[in-house]
C-alpha cells in the first residue's frame, strides 16, 4: 500500500467512526439516554470528522484542542468551512467537556438534541467537502 491509499484507508477509517458515533448518539436520542452521553457521542462524530480533514493536509494533534485550532486555522480561516461550523464545534468541545469532566453539572435535553442534529450538519459537510476533493 503507497502512502496516498494508506491516507485514503486513515480517511475513510476516521469517517467510519465519526458515522458511528453519530449513530450510537441518535440511538441514544431515540431511546431516552442521557443527554451527557449524547453530547459525548455527537462530539466525537465531529472529532472524528475533523481528524480526517487534518489527515488531507499531513496535520493532527494529541490534544483535542489541537484538533480543534487546527481545523480553525487551515479550514476555516482559509474558508474551506463556515464560521459557524468552527461555532458550533467549539460548543459541542464546551458541553462535552462539562458532561464528562464537570462537577455536579447537568445537560440540558434541549442542548443535547441541539449538538445532535449539528453533529448530523457537521459531519455532511465534511463529507461533502472530502468527496468534492476526491479523497473519499
Amino acid at each position: 500500500m503507497n502512502h496516498e491509499e494508506n491516507i485514503a484507508s486513515l480517511i475513510n477509517y476516521r469517517l467510519t467512526q465519526a458515522k458511528e458515533s453519530l449513530e450510537d448518539a441518535n440511538k441514544l436520542a431515540e431511546h431516552q439516554g442521557s443527554p451527557r452521553s449524547i453530547v459525548n457521542r455527537a462530539y466525537y462524530a465531529m472529532f472524528y470528522a475533523v481528524l480526517a480533514l487534518l489527515l488531507t493536509i499531513g496535520k493532527g494533534s494529541s490534544r483535542h484542542s489541537g484538533v480543534i485550532s487546527l481545523f480553525d486555522l487551515h479550514f476555516v480561516k482559509t474558508g474551506k468551512f463556515s464560521k459557524e461550523h468552527s461555532k458550533t464545534l467549539h460548543y459541542a468541545f464546551e458541553l462535552r467537556q462539562q458532561g464528562d469532566y464537570g462537577e455536579m453539572t447537568e445537560i440540558e435535553p434541549e442542548d443535547a438534541r441541539e449538538i445532535l442534529q449539528s453533529a448530523g450538519e457537521f459531519l455532511g459537510a465534511v463529507q461533502t467537502y472530502l468527496k468534492a476533493e476526491q479523497l473519499c
